[in-house]
């Protein structure tokens, strides 16, 4: 038996989704968190029967007739596989703006219950909803249900399952007019009608709630960007600075820089292990992996701040905050959907893009939206952070407004070269305020744990596997002694011309950049692989062994180097597919690429200037750049204000 699961946004879909399945799927206060279908088994919990039972996750939509990419997946999954049941999310605060989707779910034949959301809500308000009367006017179940506590969900289900069972055809309600020249129109009107015999709402419409209260400070066009800021410092110096930096400086320092460490050297001994394997094993399997699951614990902390930000209502606020802002860069609030997503990770995020209509403004966003550091960058910022900025809690939240800030720069760049004008209107619900769910926040931070784990243990164990057996190894494959011989030494030799500009000197710096590229995460497991052999002394200390490589102005340009320069690989394989052209592709890769070098590398001449007194290495030639780039800049925005011209298009 299959069931799926429609409703419109911000309806508590996904929430119920996760509940009578068990997974752990991104729900959001705002359209675009679903953009794919989603399945899984019915939990046990509510399937007692064992009954063979599909449950699909549909993107959310207002119309059975699609506006945008997800929507369509909605109307063809349920007009094309025909589920044997649809269980219609009706948010119960919202019921009126429901039921439109409702009325063309019931004339498609399909078996249809209707589930009440948000119950908790509407019982708060002390607003009332007729069930009897709202099932006998739409023909089918109404089960009041709230899918954060689960109250309800067993008694939806079981009646799903019956209703699966019988094998009834859906008995579509009448109204005058659905066959008129104006469907819609007699559709709104039927419910109109419904909503005025079945509810009863206490509170006036144009009383001022709590939610009404706080959006006039934390929402304000003044207010609400500063606030976005220390709001933003607040969660990442209690997850960098505190909790989640102390319990990872005893990951990396005691558990994964001594006790596992001593343990797997001992089993090894003990085994008589050759000790080639045993350094492959210590310092290239454990070394790199360890390096990475050591901020595990910074990670986790800062997901389960996040997921409380999100769960009471807040970061739907921000979109709205930057809505305008985005909009004199060609964007609206919708690009921020995607960021807020990509800050867990670029791929979602990236994938979040289809939510907008407007194809250029989805192009844009899809280009932009890899700047935001997400969870594979963190362990960058935290190393660096605690190594050359051990007394300065400002590092990491300045990696956020740095990309806020080249995300505005490099939108008004992407506009005067490519982009000809923005037709996207952005308009969003705004849920009413909540205490956050401790549970929900958990889930999350528990889902983000096992993914970073899991990526570090196959796509990361495996690369610095070959980093290691690449350092240790000569193209003749003889062990070498001295790295600056080994096969990762020649291929980093090669590269590293392009980073003098940068002031980044050494084959070891363009060699981590490189495998950065395949997973960010990376970039520190590979330092701890070339250093673990080169010094004994631990990677994250203050003044330890990457200070021989860089200054404290050199460090934060490599930091903004890889966190800006194009994403990991399965990013971009996402950004492949939603910018849906290999020319957008390699126009995006270059555009990403040169932001995070020439950033970089201002950071770098600039800040050596202004710290040192003394231009840094790589002056010369960072200058001749600098001039090449404005000259283009100035060619290609000229063109292309020529063809704006012609067209009659207005910036």
């Amino acid at each position: 038996m299959k069931i799926a699961l429609t409703g419109n946004p911000n309806s508590g879909k996904t929430t119920l989704y996760n509940a009578i399945t068990g997974k752990a799927e991104s729900v959001g206060n705002w359209p675009g968190v679903t953009v794919a279908k989603k399945e899984s088994d019915l939990k046990k919990k509510y399937n007692p029967d064992g009954v063979d039972v599909r449950i699909v996750d549909l993107p959310g939509t207002y119309s059975i007739s699609p506006f945008t990419g997800e929507e369509a997946i909605t109307r063809d999954f349920i007009l094309g596989e025909e589920p044997d049941v649809i269980i219609n999310i009706v948010d119960g605060a919202n019921v009126s703006r429901s039921l439109f989707f409702t009325t063309q779910l019931l004339e498609l034949g399909i078996p249809v219950i209707i589930a009440l959301n948000k119950s908790d809500i509407v019982s708060k308000r002390g607003d009332v909803v007729d069930q009897n009367a709202l099932s006998k006017a739409l023909n089918c179940k109404v089960v009041a249900t709230t899918a954060t506590s689960e109250n309800g969900l067993l008694n939806l289900i079981s009646e799903a399952i019956k209703l699966g069972k019988e094998k009834k055809p859906q008995i579509e309600p009448n109204f005058v007019g659905k066959d008129s020249k104006d469907p819609d129109t007699a559709r709104q009107k039927f419910v109109d009608e419904i909503i005025r015999k079945c509810q009863v709402k206490k509170r006036d419409a144009r009383e001022v709630s709590f939610s009404d209260k706080v959006d006039r400070i934390v929402a304000h066009k003044w207010l609400g960007l500063p606030i976005f800021f220390l709001i933003m410092w607040a969660v990442f110096s209690f997850s960098i600075e505190g909790l989640g930096g102390y319990l990872s400086e005893y990951f990396n320092e005691t558990l994964f820089g001594e006790i596992v460490p001593d343990v797997a050297n001992g089993l090894l001994e003990g085994l008589g292990v050759s000790p080639l394997l045993q350094a492959l094993i210590v310092d290239g399997a454990i070394g790199g992996v360890g390096a990475v699951i050591g901020f595990l614990p910074l990670v986790m902390v800062l997901f389960f701040c996040l997921s409380l930000l999100e769960d009471c209502g807040y970061m739907a606020r921000v979109a709205v905050v930057m809505d305008r802002f985005f909009k004199k860069i060609g964007l609206s609030g919708k690009s921020i959907i995607p960021m807020i997503v990509g800050s867990g990770c670029a791929i979602p995020g990236v994938m979040a893009t289809r939510t907008i209509e407007d194809v250029n403004e989805r192009r844009m966003t899809t280009i932009l939206t890899p700047f935001v550091p997400c969870g594979a960058k963190l362990p960058i910022i935290a190393l660096f952070a605690a190594v050359f900025f051990p007394e300065n809690i400002w590092i990491g939240p300045s990696m956020y407004i740095i990309a806020i800030g080249m995300i505005i720069v490099g939108g008004l760049l992407l506009k005067k070269i490519f982009v000809w004008e923005n037709t996207s209107q952005f308009i969003m619900e705004l849920p009413e305020y909540k205490l956050p769910s401790l549970k929900y926040a958990f889930l999350q931070m528990i889902d983000k744990a096992k993914a970073f784990i899991y990526k570090a243990t196959t796509i990361i164990l495996v690369c610095n596997t070959l980093v290691w057996f690449a350092q240790a190894y000569s193209w003749g494959l003889k062990p070498v002694e001295d790295q600056s011989l080994s096969i990762l030494a020649s291929i980093g030799t090669l590269i590293a011309p392009i980073l003098i500009p940068l002031g980044f000197v050494g084959w070891q710096l363009a060699a981590a950049s490189i495998t950065g590229f395949i997973a960010k995460e990376n970039v520190v497991a590979t330092f701890a692989v070339l250093l673990a052999v080169a010094s004994e002394e631990a990677l994250h200390l203050p003044g330890g062994a990457l200070t021989e490589f860089f200054t404290p102005v050199t460090a934060f340009a490599y930091l903004v180097f890889n966190l800006f320069t194009p994403p990991c690989f399965a990013a971009i394989g996402a950004m492949n597919s939603e910018l849906g052209s290999k020319k957008w592709l390699f126009r995006a890769l270059a555009f990403q690429f040169a932001v995070g070098y020439t950033l970089a590398m201002l950071v770098t001449q600039v800040g050596s200037l202004i710290v040192y007194g003394t231009p840094a290495v790589g002056f010369v030639p960072a200058i001749i750049i600098a001039v090449i780039v404005a000259i283009y800049l100035i060619i290609t925005i000229r063109k292309t204000d020529s063809k704006r011209a012609e067209l009659g298009v207005e910036v």
